[in-house]
């Protein structure tokens, strides 16, 4: 399995944590890898990074997302689907350290088979600002 595909299985797992809450994170991961039939070591390995990671980081990630939309707007205004693209990009350029490029292309690839029409745009556009941010402010250290 490919890093873009393991990706988007990614999102998929993390987007139902989006919409069920549920506690038990290493039961769930395993029970989506047994669905979906996941074998690929690197991959399962990768998923559960992200899954991990965006859940431990959550309050930084939507700290980072509310900072950078508009000022009338709130977290829960965006749609589950942008969100957790958003969530998933976020981890990845800042906490995995990612090339910046490649996350922003892979997540709005991504909101252009499931988020709607503004998505990619909207994403985009985030994502961009985040990434300005932390370029201009040479002083600052990426979220660790």
């Amino acid at each position: 399995m490919n890093r873009s595909k393991a990706r988007e299985e990614a999102f998929k797992l993390l987007y139902s944590f989006q919409v069920v809450k549920d506690d038990n994170i290493e039961e769930q991961i395993s029970l989506f890898i047994e669905q979906e039939e996941i074998s690929d070591k690197d991959a399962i390995k990768y998923i559960e990074n992200i899954i991990k990671g965006v859940m431990e980081n959550e309050t930084k990630i939507e700290k980072e997302i509310s900072e950078n939309i508009k000022k009338d707007w709130s977290l829960s205004r965006i749609s589950k689907i942008d969100l957790t693209l958003l969530k998933l990009g976020i981890f990845e350029m800042l906490y995995s350290k990612l090339p910046f490029k490649v996350v922003i292309n892979e997540v709005v690839e991504l909101s252009k088979s499931y988020g709607d029409d503004s998505s990619k745009a909207f994403i985009n556009g985030v994502l961009a600002s985040i990434v300005k941010k932390y370029l201009n402010d040479e002083n600052s250290e990426i979220i660790s």
